[in-house]
């Protein structure tokens, strides 16, 4: 993103320093991430410290410091959902899709080469009934299976 892309974001607000939140979701919609240099040049526009906004984008799922794939893939690592097998789930995606990510305080991230796929994992969805659960592009789907991966993937346009 261009500077006068930012700026144009940042103006939308009459208080930017107190609407942070919204100027980073606009960011992270109009990119499908932030760079961490856009983070540096937001944060001495609209006089904050980036430790602060770093820390933001941290800590809410919905924001990525990575560029993120065309369809986002959300497994569940919740209790209920580990227990009935979602690191098995995860395996099987890990293989499908050829990525591997690694387990960050308690995060996770990988991306496939072309860009279709991102995986990341979730602490609760709230459907512990219908564990294990993955969510892809907002859409949820239960009782998950590493036999039923496959066909939940080509809704998305993978094929193997």
């Amino acid at each position: 993103m261009d500077e006068k892309r930012l700026d144009e974001i940042i103006s939308r607000y009459d208080y930017p320093s107190g609407r942070i939140l919204g100027i980073l979701r606009d960011i992270q919609v109009s990119e499908g991430y932030i760079e961490k240099d856009l983070l540096r040049l937001l944060a001495e526009k609209i006089e904050v410290p980036v430790s602060r906004l770093y820390g933001l984008v941290t800590f809410y799922s919905f924001f990525s410091l990575q560029p993120v794939g065309r369809h986002i893939i959300t497994l569940c690592m919740g209790t209920p959902c580990h227990v009935k097998g979602a690191r098995t789930i995860l395996a099987t995606l890990e293989d499908l899709l050829g990525i591997k990510g690694e387990e960050e305080s308690g995060k996770y991230f990988a991306t496939t080469a072309d860009n279709q796929f991102t995986v990341v994992i979730a602490r609760c969805f709230g459907a512990c009934s219908m564990s294990p659960v993955i969510q892809i592009d907002g859409n949820l789907y239960g009782y998950v299976t590493p036999e039923k991966i496959p066909e939940i993937l080509a809704g998305y346009g993978w094929h193997p």
